[in-house]
């Protein structure tokens, strides 16, 4: 979930982000499917890869207009569906990742409606009633059909900062839930389009079998993406970046540096660059981080489900920071008996989801940076 941000200037803005969340291309769940950066102008991208921008108007323009394997690969980077306004202020509504169409404005201001992926209903009613967690993460307004689309109607998260920067991380030390990825073992294909991924981002990893075949099975690439960025090392990975100032430098990690961002020193770099010139949130955000564990432990909700491909949104700007948690399309409930606790190594059948282990190393990285 990446929501709407207001008054920004095409001159005055830097956005990452890792884009290579779409390994379950044959119509499964989709992590990135999952609510996506919203922005209100995109001046560049450090990939280079093709964007397709469209207006409020509805109007779709693509940067040399190509159609490309490579524009496909990329998927809908970028698009501005509609206007919002807050308190008679009207800024664009871009979102950056994830499918076209999965947004709409809402029906009234301070709101968003995100079409319906996964168990996102019940996990959001029944964090409305959880009285740790239901501060945390976006209100939950109502359920509304739009052209026979079912859609949650979510508090605007960013309705409220001015030209803000904003980081996505996505928490835990896997991002596909476990019947994914029995369902891919069940009968495995070769992909030539996953090796081609594979490869994009490590010519060697591939097997000499492999590179004779020019392709792999989803099962394979499933964990092997996990274990090139922090997600299987941290339990997080910082999924994408956005600077609401022109403050991050030019030797920060590009677009596809996210997906091989795996070192302690690495992510501190990416975190001081988020905050730039405002150091103190870095206390900020500590604090918001402890009381998010605390609230997490001891919460029935966490306690009771295990939590895939969530994240936390950092955003701030020249006046205030906040954290919230965001992305429950692939957090489900335990089976009866079945117990974890968010921290143990994950082995097939045991559903441990690594949230608190990320968020232990987390806290640990803010910490330091303080």
């Amino acid at each position: 979930m990446k929501l709407s941000l207001s008054n920004m200037d095409d001159d005055h803005e830097d956005i990452k982000v890792d884009n290579d969340d779409d390994f379950y291309s044959d119509n499964s769940l989709d992590s990135s499917s999952s609510m996506n950066y919203i922005f209100s102008s995109l001046s560049s991208s450090s990939s280079g890869d093709e964007l397709l921008v469209s207006t409020a108007t509805g109007i779709e323009n693509s940067i040399g207009h190509k159609k490309s394997s490579k524009w496909r690969k990329v998927r809908s980077l970028v698009t501005s569906p509609f206007i919002q306004t807050y308190k008679r202020k009207k800024y664009p509504w871009i979102q950056l990742a994830g499918h076209q169409g999965n947004f709409v404005a809402g029906q009234i201001q301070g709101t968003i409606m995100k079409k319906l992926c996964g168990n996102e209903i019940d996990c959001f009613e029944k964090l409305m009633s959880d009285t740790q967690l239901s501060v945390l993460v976006p209100e939950f307004k109502n359920i509304r059909i739009v052209n026979g689309d079912t859609y949650l109607e979510l508090e605007d998260l960013l309705a409220t900062f001015v030209n803000p920067s904003v980081m996505d991380i996505k928490m835990g030390i896997r991002t596909y839930l476990e019947e994914e990825l029995v369902k891919a073992n069940e009968k495995p294909r070769l992909r030539k389009d996953m090796y081609e991924k594979m490869v994009a981002i490590d010519p060697d990893e591939p097997s000499d079998e492999e590179k004779l075949q020019k392709a792999i099975t989803k099962p394979r690439y499933m964990v092997w993406r996990e274990t090139i960025s922090s997600t299987s090392t941290l339990g997080f990975r910082i999924d994408g970046m956005k600077s609401g100032c022109n403050c991050l430098k030019t030797t920060s990690p590009s677009v596809k540096d996210f997906k091989r961002m795996k070192s302690v020193d690495a992510v501190r770099s990416a975190i001081l660059e988020f905050v730039g010139d405002k150091h103190e949130y870095l206390i900020t955000y500590l604090e918001k981080l402890k009381l998010i564990r605390k609230q997490l432990e001891q919460s029935n909700f966490f306690q009771t489900h295990e939590m895939i491909g969530s994240s936390l949104l950092f955003v701030h700007d020249q006046q205030h920071a906040n954290i919230w948690m965001i992305d429950f399309a692939k957090t489900y409930p335990l089976s009866d008996g079945l117990q974890i606790n968010h921290r143990d190594q994950w082995k097939l059948g045991n559903h441990e989801d690594g949230y608190l282990f990320g968020l232990d190393n987390l806290i640990q990285i803010f910490s330091s940076l303080c």
